[in-house]
């Protein structure tokens, strides 16, 4: 029974499943024309249908009862009622009535193209006021169409293309914001949601979508461009949205998910789409695909290009393509192809769109442009680590941040790889574009896809090359390419292979561009250097060693443009310092938050905050740069400081004669006061560029008369300022100059502001200087103490404040017999013997001070400190003084010998009483000297051995070492001190012989034993530079030998480099400070086959700077050094008339000729050059065939330089002397005459001269001004030295040179004397040998006479007869002026004289004058049988020089009998014991002795 109960439901369960239901519905919806329905029950009925429709199931539906409502949902009364809601429940029945009917749509095309028109033009639209009363139908239909798919449908519609062009259209403008309500009220998500779902649906689903469709979906892409783009300003409702969206656009959004659900079809329709515009505008350039129809064959770019229109529209899908990739990179493989065809294309418009295109869709670049470059803010406080997160820039945006979805270089390599060879395109712009592009790149990570390691050299050497590139505009590019890295990029990406020291690097040669010859890129990539530093100022100070790689050696790359010497390099410089390096800005104020109610005042923040104290923090940058310089630029910034105190003088004096100007109306003498003031004005003028500019400027700051200014300008130059002072008056300086009438006077004011401002010495942070000297904290001590000395140098006048302190710590620290001093207090006296020079009267002069004084000169350590203890102590040259030197004296003399404590203290002390104080050592001058000289110079207590090193630093030289040092110091100095003209004189004899001799003998001066070859090399560099001292002055001058001139000029070409370089400076220092004769700049000329090339770039430097300094003074000095070269060469041990011998001569001519010659001066010193034929020797009368055969060969490579030159030649009418002593007059006219005839150059030279200039021209072009290596030189001399130095064995030649002396060789002596060059690199041996220290028998000794001042008239008056026309024999003195002129002729102000010095120290840089170092192209040099012909049949006059470019003679007539001899010498390898360096000491010895006598 149970059991039939149960079954019996079942069965009418399926009797019930399988009946459909039914609509129930049966109220009418439609009517008659003119009995409408009233809108409200027409509400009611279409509610109550949209219910009942919304719970029927399609499956069970009965659709044949739909029929009669379908047909009145779908008649025009309801779908255009005027009333909104009635539409709207029509609409929501209507959806429901497709899906339950899908997939046949109950109604006619016409209904249907009714209905999606309600739906398309009404019902969805209304989604965009969320605050509609029947939003919730709105959204019905909305999902139903999404949901059910129904809206597919619309394409069976007529025309749907409308329709679907009105769907998008309305979607993505309503969802960005164009439609919204004015309540501003959003939409919701699931709205934008569905809105997407129907878009992908009509995508994938559609057999096709009309273009215009397309064109819509592709517009969304542009709204990313610009940022923030015109729709997305304001709202509907005013309101002022962000300019810059954190978010993507929502029609941006919804078109890239169509894309990226769709991207087969979406590739497809893109690729059409694409086509259509970029290969009929590029069709149009005729090459678009790498090939070109031959109509157009013909054409240039301007006429195959693509016109502007077309080119407009072709820019806006390359926008398109950009962002297409960062979105949807997917629908784009058919696109890339077409792109990369344009890569090849002629034009380059096209070239140089598709090169940006590529660039930035490998970066990750879309259409609103490259993300903002990171802020390198030099003066934000604590600086960045690299472990910092990098803050967003402010102006950061999510279309701006570089995203590549896809790997570019995997997809599409072959684009990729075509891209990467556009960086060598013949046109610039591609190149500037393809640079830009790298930068982004590289520092995007590509787009943050990332980049393979080889993928990431390729784009980094190729960002190298592009800062060496010929254009300036690429250059400029890589520069600010290398702007887009933040600093943790720059260090771990561009610096990976090396920093800025490490040649061949990005940084390196990022730190090239600094002396670019275009204003623009040297601008930029300074100020980029200078802010890296300063941002990666605090990981350098904590020693993080990636940075340190990277970016210490920027400031030394910085200061090094100094030795430039441009103005406006140097205007750069002082900008970049102080706005980069070290800014005023910095550190910034501290922050009120930090520190709430004692950030009122600094003195409250510092008692708060210690470690917030701005001076402290400034001193500590300051000094961390001071670090990180290597020895040139420490020159150079020293120097910068140096006329600092000069500048503000002469800024103060100008703000005078200002104030007495009076803005045009002076009162007093107008006359004078104007005369001041435009004197003042022109002394100013050359020191900055422009000085025509700098004069207008200056005449109107006078003019504009503004007081305020004046008195800013005193607080900027007064050293009473503190730094905060000076730093608020300079800050409103400038703000008064930019408001003034004539704001651009700034940029000749602002320099003289930093050039005159007490910025860096500012007695502000001296306590801060001073500490670090002694603590040494983070390792700053050793650049505290620089700086500290420079101040007490240069401005003691900051030290008022501090002395007292000083001599404090001096007492303090004063060390005893058990106790030494702290390293620290050498420095500090130092600081105390440069102020006790300008100020004696100010320091203590208690019994406290006087004894500390003596216990460092009796026992500080090093020895130095002695020194600057007896200076204070002998500063006051009163009689307490005197008294307390010889009570000094008394105590060393108790235990005076080598062995005593502290004798090296000692030594120094008594060196320096010897200088100050002679009467208080005459009486001990015996025992002093005689302990000096026997038991320390003359006497080796430590062993020799082979593997003693050539040279040891200062600090690692043993104490016999530096005590035979400060024993020749002492000899010197008794010399210095003695007052007697006559008694110092003879007194110099002696001393010059050890010196000699300690030239001579390459510093050996023990007999008995051998010296360690660093204390010969330190022995022979200090004898050279103690000579140079004693020239300094005239009495010493005087006496100067030409032999001792001689010894010493050899010591320019020592085997030792470190002895050459310092000597080379020293001599440098002293021409500079006019403290030498002129005769001493022709040493310099020696250094043409030095093998460091840095070294001798900077000696090339020097000499065209110096050049050109006399020029402009109108002082013939390096011209007239011409003749005493000529007679150098003569006399030099290299010298031989053979071919090869002549050649390595003509290399120091040339030397000569490259950086000394102009246009305007050639005629003057070929008059030298021939000149020299009209006299005899005067050292060797006999061998004065000698000068002939130089003579020759330096007015042959004259004539060749001005053929290459292409120089017009002017004779010089002036008269020109040769050195009295050097040269004597002639015999007879007739010898005269057969002299002037002869030709003495031999066979074969003419052609070996032409291939030497076109070397020259060859290593110029190799090694620009833009880029030099710096290795170059030194291995292009090593090629040219090397083979020389087996055939230079000119063995019968030094048999020869060494006839009237003798040449005894001692193995032990030629042993020893062998090894020091092996110990040098291999190209400083063979160099070096090459120009002079090969022989050592033969010297060129100049024997001038004492008559030294006139040494450029009298010796050549005599042989005005070889003119034939009068003799005004005694008449040449107009002529003596021409060397001594500079020392006789005083700077017009101090300032001068400090600015000459320090651009004196700037010529000792590693950079090269770009201006003059500019190289030329070579012309064609002539035949050289044209010249030997012209040469044979030349008269003997030599006045028409351009017409005879060679000086050679007939093959028989230019044999001169030394040439003959040369053919019978012996085999060259005998030579090889007869090197200068293989003389035996006994040999040297008895030269000695023989010029000894002489004196």
């Amino acid at each position: 029974m149970a059991r039939r109960r149960d079954e019996v439901p079942e069965e009418e369960d399926q009797e019930m499943e399988e009946e459909l239901v039914t609509l129930q519905f049966d109220e009418p919806l439609s009517w008659r024309a003119g009995k409408p329905i009233a809108t409200g029950e027409l509400l009611r009925r279409l509610e109550k249908l949209s219910k009942e429709l919304v719970d029927m199931d399609q499956e069970t539906v009965d659709k044949d009862s739909l029929t009669h409502v379908a047909k009145e949902l779908a008649s025009p009364n309801l779908l255009a009622h005027r009333e909104a809601g009635v539409k709207a429940f029509a609409a929501a029945c209507l959806v429901d009535i497709l899906k339950l009917c899908a997939p046949e749509a109950p109604f006619t095309p016409k209904q249907l193209k009714e209905i999606f028109s309600l739906f398309v033009k009404t019902i969805l639209p209304a989604l965009w006021d969320p605050s509609n009363a029947y939003n919730t139908q709105h959204k019905y239909v909305l999902t139903s169409l999404a949901e059910v798919k129904s809206i597919l449908l619309i394409n069976e519609v007529t025309n749907a293309e409308e329709l679907l062009l009105h769907l998008f259209s309305s979607f993505f403008d309503g969802i960005s914001g164009s439609s919204k309500a004015a309540s501003g009220e959003q939409v919701a998500k699931d709205v934008e949601f569905h809105m997407t779902d129907i878009l992908v649906t009509l995508v994938e689903e559609s057999p096709s979508l009309p273009p215009p469709v397309l064109d819509v979906i592709m517009a969304q892409f542009l709204r990313a461009a610009p940022p923030g783009g015109r729709k997305e300003k304001a709202d509907a409702n005013g309101k002022q949205m962000t300019l810059l969206p954190k978010e993507e656009p929502e029609a941006y959004v919804m078109a890239k998910t169509v894309c990226n659900s769709c991207p087969e079809k979406m590739a497809r329709y893109v690729g059409q789409y694409f086509s259509e515009v970029i290969m009929d505008v590029s069709g149009n350039s005729g090459h678009a695909n790498g090939h070109r129809d031959d109509d157009d064959s013909d054409d240039d770019d301007g006429a195959a290009g693509p016109s502007d229109l077309e080119f407009k529209e072709l820019r806006k899908a390359h926008q398109l393509l950009r962002e297409l990739w960062r979105a949807a990179p997917t629908v784009l493989p058919n696109v890339i192809p077409q792109v990369d065809a344009e890569l090849s294309a002629d034009n380059i418009q096209l070239r140089l769109l598709a090169t940006e295109t590529l660039g930035d869709m490998i970066a990750g670049i879309g259409a609103a442009g490259p993300p903002p470059s990171p802020e390198l803010d030099p003066a934000a406080y604590p600086p960045l680590k690299l472990s910092d997160e990098i803050p967003d820039h402010p102006a950061t945006s999510i279309l701006t941040t570089p995203i590549s979805p896809l790997s570019f270089t995997q997809t599409h390599s072959q684009a990729f790889h075509n891209f990467v060879g556009r960086k060598n395109d013949k046109s610039p712009l591609i190149r500037t574009a393809w640079t830009t592009a790298v930068g982004y790149i590289v520092s995007t990570s590509a787009g943050g896809i990332g980049l393979s390691r080889e993928d990431e050299s390729v784009f980094v050497n190729g960002l190298r090359d592009k800062l060496n590139d010929n254009d300036e505009k690429v250059r400029l590019a890589a520069v600010k390419a290398i702007e887009t890295f933040s600093f943790r990029d720059i260090v771990t990406k561009l610096a990976a292979i090396g920093g800025v020291n490490k040649e061949g690097s990005v940084l390196f040669t990022l730190a090239d561009r600094c002396r670019d010859k275009r204003p623009s890129v040297r601008v930029e990539a300074m100020a980029l250097l200078g802010k890296l530093w300063a941002v990666g100022s605090g990981e350098l100070a904590a020693g993080q060693e990636s940075v340190i790689s990277a970016l210490s050696g920027i400031p030394s790359r910085i200061f090094n443009t100094f030795y430039a010497n441009d103005l406006e390099l140097n205007v750069l410089l002082e900008r970049v310092v102080f706005e980069c390096l070290i800014p005023l800005s910095f550190p910034p104020p501290p922050k009120a938050k930090g520190a709430k109610p004692s950030n009122g005042n600094s003195q409250s923040q510092a008692a708060v905050d210690p470690a917030y104290d701005q001076d402290r923090i400034r001193a500590e940058r300051i000094l961390l740069l001071v670090k990180d310089l290597d020895s040139n630029a420490r020159r150079a910034f020293n120097a910068l400081q140096a006329r600092q105190p000069q500048f503000s003088k002469v800024l103060e004096n100008l703000v005078r004669q200002c104030d007495a100007f009076n803005g045009g109306n002076p009162e007093g003498n107008a006359d004078r006061i104007n005369q001041n003031l435009k004197k003042t004005i022109q002394y100013l003028c050359q020191f900055l560029p422009d000085a025509a500019r700098v004069e207008a400027d200056l005449h109107n700051f006078a003019n504009w008369h503004d007081r305020r200014c004046y008195q800013l300008i005193r607080f900027v130059v007064s050293a009473e300022s503190d730094f905060k002072t000076m730093h608020r008056a300079v800050k409103e300086f400038v703000k008064r100059i930019q408001g003034s009438p004539k704001p651009h006077i700034l940029e000749t004011l602002l320099p003289l502001i930093y050039r005159s401002a007490y910025i860096v010495l500012n007695k502000s942070h001296l306590s801060t200087y001073m500490d670090c000297s002694k603590s040494d904290k983070d390792g700053l001590g050793a650049a505290a103490q620089e700086i500290t000395t420079e101040i007490s140098q240069n401005n003691p006048d900051l030290f008022k404040t501090h002395v007292g302190q000083l001599c404090k710590d001096l007492v303090d620290g004063a060390p005893a017999a058990d106790k030494p001093n702290e390293a620290a207090m050498v420095e500090t006296l130092k600081a105390c013997s440069s102020y006790s020079k300008r100020y004696p009267k100010e320091l203590p002069d208690d019994r406290k001070f006087t004894q500390a004084l003596i216990s460092y000169s009796l026992h500080g350590e090093p020895a130095k400190a002695a020194k600057y203890a007896v200076n204070v102590m002998m500063a006051r040259k009163d009689d307490k003084s005197m008294v307390s030197a010889t009570d000094l004296l008394q105590r060393i003399m108790k235990n005076w010998s080598y062995d005593s404590p502290h004798f090296l203290t000692k030594l120094a002390a008594i060196s320096q009483l010897e200088l100050l104080a002679p009467k208080v050592t005459a009486d001990a001058n015996d025992k002093i000297t005689d302990t000096a000289l026997e038991d320390v110079l003359f006497k080796v207590r430590t062993d020799a051995k082979e593997s003693d090193p050539e040279w040891v630093a200062d600090s690692e030289l043993d104490e016999e070492g530096q005590v035979k040092c400060w024993a020749l110091k002492l000899v010197i100095n008794r010399l210095r001190g003695t007052q007697d003209l006559e008694e110092a004189k003879e007194l110099a004899k002696p001393v010059f012989k050890l010196l000699r001799n300690t030239l001579k003998q390459s510093g050996e001066l023990c007999k008995i034993k051998d010296t360690p070859k660093h204390h010969k090399a330190r022995l022979r560099l200090l004898a050279g530079q103690l000579f140079l001292k004693l020239c300094t002055l005239k009495h010493f001058e005087e006496i100067f030998s030409h032999s001792d001139y001689n010894q010493l000029a050899f010591l320019t070409q020592d085997p030792c480099a470190p002895v050459r370089r310092l000597f080379v400076e020293k001599l440098q220092k002293y021409l500079v400070q006019n403290k030498l004769r002129p005769r001493f700049y022709t040493m310099i000329f020696l250094t043409a086959f030095e093998p460091e090339a840095a070294f001798k770039s900077q000696i090339e430097t020097w000499i065209r700077s110096r050049a050109r300094f006399f020029r402009d003074a109108k002082q013939n000095v390096m011209e007239a050094t011409m003749g005493r070269l000529i007679s150098l060469l003569a006399h030099h041990p290299d010298y031989g008339t053979e071919v090869d011998d002549l050649i390595d001569h003509a290399k120091y001519l040339l030397y000569y000729i490259s950086n000394v010659t102009t246009e305007a001066n050639f005629g003057m010193i070929f008059k030298y050059a021939e000149r020299v034929k009209q006299t005899r020797d005067g050292i060797t009368p006999t061998e004065s065939e000698r000068l002939y055969v130089v003579s020759d060969l330096a007015q042959s490579l004259l004539r060749k330089w001005q053929e290459k030159k292409n120089w017009s030649f002017q004779a010089y009418a002036g008269k020109v002397g040769l050195p009295m002593g050097l040269y004597t007059a002639l015999p007879s006219h007739d010898v005269a005459q057969e002299i002037a005839a002869k030709q003495y150059l031999p066979e074969g030279l003419d052609e070996q001269l032409d291939d030497l200039l076109r070397s020259v021209d060859k290593k110029k072009k190799r090694r620009t001004a833009d880029e030099r290596a710096e290795g170059q030189p030194a291995q292009k001399k090593v090629r040219t030295a090397v083979p020389k130095a087996s055939t230079k064995v000119k063995t019968p030649k030094a048999a020869k040179t060494s006839s009237k002396r003798p040449a005894v060789k001692s193995t032990k002596t030629s042993s020893r004397s062998k090894k020091a060059p092996t110990s040098s690199p291999a190209q400083d041996s063979a160099d070096r040998r090459r120009s002079g220290r090969s022989k050592k028998n033969s010297s060129y000794i100049e024997r001038d006479s004492s008559e030294d001042d006139e040494d450029m008239l009298e010796g050549v008056a005599e042989w005005d007869y070889y003119d034939d026309d009068g003799n005004r024999m005694r008449d040449d003195d107009p002529d003596s002026s021409e060397l001594s002129g500079p020392e006789e002729e005083p700077a017009p102000t101090d300032e001068k004289d400090e600015a000459e010095a320090a651009e004196g120290e700037s010529e000792l840089s590693d950079l090269e004058d770009e201006a003059e170092e500019a190289p030329t192209p070579p012309s064609p040099p002539p035949k050289a049988n044209g010249r030997k012909r012209r040469a044979a049949t030349s008269s003997p006059k030599t006045k028409s020089l351009p017409s005879r470019p060679a000086v050679k003679a007939s093959a028989t007539k230019g044999k001169s009998p030394a040439a003959s001899k040369a053919k019978t010498k012996p085999p060259p390898k005998a030579r090889a014991t007869s090197t200068r360096s293989t003389r035996s000491r006994r040999a040297a010895l008895e030269d000695e002795d023989e010029d000894g006598d002489s004196e």
